[in-house]
């Protein structure tokens, strides 16, 4: 089988497979011949196509964040509701949206920066980095955020973060995967066996919101009483609960695009996703991810006093 490298941001290469169009793998180093899969991870979804097609939108934008990431140039304006965003989320958002017009032109699109454009079945939810301020700030935890929800049901999702050379995707029964450093094949995710709190690994991106939200004494128990605790932020906590490296992580006021790709990645890797209540959604503003185990005490203890 012959393999042709394209340029990625990446220490490592994407494929093009002589017997289809170009997979996205670009976290995985090139290998030979053979040693190169046939399929790639989470091909066997009835959502492959547009997985494989999201892992090509991200690589792109991946492309044009990590070139802007650092720039002396780099122009930054404050939103209405205060918050930053610089040239290379509206640049990046607007690269996926003129490319997924041209490739699934009937499906409506909710992103960040431009809103909602477009209605029916399907629809393409994305930020384009989650995590301005530390973009801005030229630290590393930030990243490219693309779902596709059908019918209400987040069914692909990928989470990439290129300053970290990592990425995160699941399609609804096809499996999560991640790849990274280190990782010369992608690897399937599965959650933790943890069962106790006291014996946790509990992650979270602020203190902020847990006060207003009536649930910080909650919140600090949890944090307190776990084995560990640490504020990795955005992202970087939840897909940790996938890999299994946490057991739990929680925020009390997140919006749908910050969150819609980690419901698939979390509940492929055999977690449990839901808002701050236990409701199985991620359009209530919150998130609570854990390996499944520990949920019920998790959502217990954040209930408001």
């Amino acid at each position: 089988m012959s393999l042709s490298p394209r340029r990625t941001p990446f220490v490592g290469s994407s494929r093009h497979l002589a017997t289809g169009p170009t997979r996205s793998l670009a976290l995985v180093p090139a290998v030979s011949d053979a040693d190169a899969p046939t399929e790639l991870p989470g091909d066997g979804s009835p959502y492959a196509a547009d997985l494989a097609l999201a892992l090509d939108l991200v690589d792109a934008a991946d492309e044009l964040t990590l070139r802007r990431f650092h720039a002396l140039d780099l122009h930054v304006e404050s939103k209405p509701d205060t918050s930053p965003v610089s040239d290379a989320d509206l640049a990046a958002e607007a690269l996926i949206r003129e490319r997924l017009s041209e490739a699934r032109p009937g499906d409506a699109v909710l992103g960040e920066e431009q809103g909602d454009i477009g209605s029916g079945a399907r629809r393409w939810i994305l930020d384009p980095i989650d995590g301005t301020k530390n973009y801005i700030r030229g630290a590393a935890v930030w990243g490219t955020l693309l779902a596709l929800e059908v019918d209400g049901d987040i069914v692909v999702g990928v989470v990439s973060a290129p300053a970290l050379r990592r990425r995160w995707w699941a399609s609804r029964g096809g499996g999560a995967y991640a790849t990274g450093p280190g990782a010369e094949q992608p690897r399937r995710l599965q959650v933790s066996a943890v069962k106790r709190i006291e014996d946790s690994f509990f992650a979270f991106s602020s203190l902020g919101g847990w006060k207003d939200a009536g649930r910080l004494d909650g919140f600090l128990d949890i944090a307190c009483e776990a084995w560990r605790n640490r504020g990795f932020g955005d992202f970087w906590s939840h897909c940790m609960v996938a890999e299994g490296a946490v057991d739990a992580s929680a925020e009390p006021d997140v919006s749908l695009w910050d969150i819609a790709p980690l419901k698939v990645i979390v509940e492929e890797a055999g977690g449990r996703f839901t808002d701050v209540d236990g409701n199985p959604t991620c359009r209530n503003g919150s998130i609570v991810c854990t390996n499944g185990a520990l949920h019920d005490e998790i959502i217990r203890r954040l209930a408001p006093r």
